[in-house]
């Protein structure tokens, strides 16, 4: 496999672990990446500079690592979990209750009732990103400029 095959695999399953389609891609990104453009790097048909390459690990949250080629790859954010204030999440209204019923569910099969902080693991994340429409690295921002998740409190994956 060429470099560039690999990078494009690489891509592909960023994107692909993320619940992401092409054009989903395209549609959240409000068109700077074009589905075809992306599908042409996955297919390893294009050559994705570096610059472009920094650019769509960022919009997918990941770190460049886990597209490069090397040794191996760094966790994605989708691979790692991270530590939610319930009591902050509570407070920011109605847009995030299936979150807060989700979070309710995984405590319940933890019998972990603290109502403080919950810590939420990849697989998790991942599933809360799906029903709040997101991508896993777009909702751990999210919840860090709300305050519902601070820098640092990520828990390996």
């Amino acid at each position: 496999m060429s470099y560039t095959e690999e990078v494009g695999e690489r891509l592909r399953r960023v994107r692909v672990d993320q619940g992401l389609s092409l054009q989903d891609v395209e549609r959240r990104s409000e068109g700077r990446w074009k589905a075809a453009v992306v599908g042409s790097y996955e297919r390893g048909d294009r050559n994705i500079s570096a610059t472009r390459l920094l650019e769509l690990a960022e919009f997918y949250g990941v770190a460049p690592s886990a597209i490069l080629p090397g040794e191996s790859a760094a966790p994605s954010r989708s691979s790692v979990g991270v530590v939610i204030d319930l009591e902050r999440l509570e407070q920011l209204g109605d847009r995030f209750a299936p979150l807060r019923r989700y979070l309710e569910t995984i405590q319940l099969q933890r019998g972990d009732f603290n109502r403080r902080v919950l810590s939420v693991r990849g697989e998790d994340l991942r599933a809360l990103a799906v029903l709040h429409d997101s991508s896993p690295g777009q909702l751990v921002d999210e919840l860090r400029s709300l305050g519902v998740s601070a820098p640092g409190t990520e828990l390996a994956g």
